[in-house]
């Protein structure tokens, strides 16, 4: 999907009370110091608003291509394509370009044909360019075993699986340096953390040693593993889950290291939001340096949240707040505003492939779609009553604090026992969306389809809030989803109907959305259509609209 261009500028006002304030509203926090000193990070005459997305774009990896714009890496977990791929010009403004990982090729389960994956697949991963040989490469550890690794000539792809280590490496929570000698190294490790020497070509382990723990600075854990290299130092970046960023400091990549406490606690820039503290720091081309985090802010999911950092006399980065010491709503724009396409927008579904913003629940059955002439065709995969085991639901992030999804479908192939729709979707699911039984055509809303936190198996398909008998003259409907997604707000799921596209009418009462954070991921729209009784039907989404 690609909207039309805009340019994402902080108000005028805003950056004109900017330029007429007198002194810094931003403060240098010293984890050793009770008292903040003035930090020497540069201004500039516009401001950027955190978080930079408002959408579900966690564990980033951001780093500098070889075209001296960013990029970000993401995980996506079971969603596929996995590894999201983001790029921007000046580190606030992003773009969504692709996917490191094509398709989930990592066993039945991640095609919900042999079990499922829930919460399975892409954690937190990492990605580089290496300018020797003009390569990308992401490396993953998935269930807890494998680590793989992917390589792609252009960042857009296509990508490859480039190699598969031996079974029980798993590079958990890493980050990927190439040293200025072209020698590549991975940190990784939860509790106890380890540096790996990889071979010349990047694709199979040379050595790896334990480098340090989480008792060293007296927690029970550490993750979320990324490495640097600054004046001749090598760094570490990771936290303790929850609440501390900790940075860590070696002449030598295999130490020994010493640390210091980035930001702790750190009130988040989202109203309600869990703290900071996990992520990557880059320099950006004025010489300034960077931490991109990202805030828990449940319903939306984990939002990238960016802020400037400085570096002391000691060596080691501090991080500036704002002036009420936490991470600040704003800060002065780190280089000139560049212009992306908007997040929101109408996909009519032109061309023959799906625009990247889209992604699966697990691995689709590619001989059950197809987008053409305007429009996307979702054939039933399964016969199932359980929507979570169901394949072929499309899935799109929800963007905002009030996201809005809404489809027009043709539904006059449905077979009878068909049931689709349109979700607010996640461990705990709502929808609204028609089912068919024999002639008769019901739309219902349903609440609480439901997967228990442990195996992530479905313990509920849903309560039935309210039902219509609906027969449009040419079988076309509107459904609609309006959510309040603030981790401060109301929760609330609306669900509405149209059959001209015009006039909504709501059925039902809001659902709630679950906030809980075992799944990780936030609520997103899905797009769903499965059978309860034989395959065959089909439905032709005509467009999808997110405002």
């Amino acid at each position: 999907m690609r909207w039309g261009p805009v340019i994402l500028l902080y108000g005028l006002a805003h950056a004109e009370q900017e330029r007429s304030r007198s002194a810094s509203p931003l403060q240098q926090v010293d984890a050793n110091s009770a008292s903040p000193v003035d930090p020497s990070v540069r201004r500039q005459d516009s401001s950027f608003q955190n978080p930079v997305v408002y959408e579900d774009f966690a564990d980033n990896d951001v780093s500098v291509g070889p075209d001296g714009l960013y990029y970000f890496s993401a995980s996506n977990m079971h969603y596929s394509p996995g590894a999201p791929i983001l790029r921007s010009g000046d580190l606030v403004n992003w773009e969504f370009i692709g996917h490191s990982v094509p398709t989930l090729d990592f066993g039945e389960k991640y095609n919900l044909t042999g079990g499922h994956a829930y919460r399975g697949g892409t954690w937190a991963s990492t990605m580089r360019y290496r300018e020797s040989n003009g390569l990308w490469y992401w490396i993953g550890c998935i269930d807890f075993w494998n680590t793989y690794i992917y390589t792609a000539k252009d960042v857009t792809g296509p990508w490859t699986q480039s190699a598969k280590l031996p079974g029980g490496t798993c590079y958990y929570d890493c980050g990927l340096l190439i040293d200025d000698d072209d020698t590549m190294y991975v940190v990784y490790g939860a509790t106890d953390v380890s540096v790996a020497q990889l071979s010349e070509d990047g694709l199979s382990q040379v050595q790896s040693q334990h480098i340090l723990s989480a008792s060293d600075v007296g927690e029970d854990g550490i993750e979320g593993n990324r490495m640097y290299k600054k004046d001749s130092f090598y760094y570490i970046l990771n936290d303790h889950p929850g609440d501390t960023t900790y940075i860590w400091k070696s002449e030598s990549p295999f130490g020994p290291y010493e640390s210091k406490v980035l930001v702790d606690a750190v009130k988040s820039p989202v109203a309600n939001g869990g703290a900071p503290h996990q992520g990557s720091i880059v320099q950006a081309s004025t010489g300034d340096w960077y931490y991109m985090s990202f805030t828990w802010a449940y319903p939306n999911g984990r939002m990238p949240v960016l802020a400037p950092i400085g570096w002391g006399d000691d060596g080691f980065p501090y991080f500036v707040a704002d002036q009420a010491g936490g991470w600040g709503t704003s800060y002065p724009a780190p280089l000139t505003t560049s212009a992306v396409p908007d997040w929101t927008g109408t996909d009519t579904f032109s061309g023959d492939t799906l625009g990247v913003d889209w992604e699966w629940n697990h691995n689709p059955d590619e001989t059950k779609y197809k987008v053409e002439n305007g429009g996307l065709t979702l054939s039933t995969a399964t016969v199932t009553s359980d929507l979570y085991a169901a394949r072929n639901t499309l899935t799109h992030r929800i963007h905002g604090e009030f996201p809005v999804g809404t489809i027009e479908v043709d539904f006059s192939k449905m077979a009878d026992g068909d049931r689709f729709g349109l979700a607010a979707f996640r461990d705990r699911t709502a929808y609204i969306g028609i089912h068919r039984d024999g002639s008769k055509y019901t739309l219902s809303l349903i609440h609480n389809v439901t997967q228990e936190e442990a195996a992530w198996n479905t313990t509920s398909n849903g309560t039935v809030i309210a039902t219509e008998t609906v027969s449009p003259t040419d079988m076309t409907i509107w459904l609609r989803a309006s959510l309040d997604a603030r981790s401060s707000g109301s929760y609330a799921a609306n669900f509405s109907y149209s059959t001209d596209g015009s006039e909504f009418a709501q059925i039902g009462k809001p659902y709630t959305m679950w906030t809980n954070w075992a799944y990780f991921m936030g609520y997103r729209f899905g797009i769903f259509n499965y059978a309860t009784k034989a395959l065959g039907g089909s439905i032709h989404v005509l467009s999808f609209t997110s405002a």
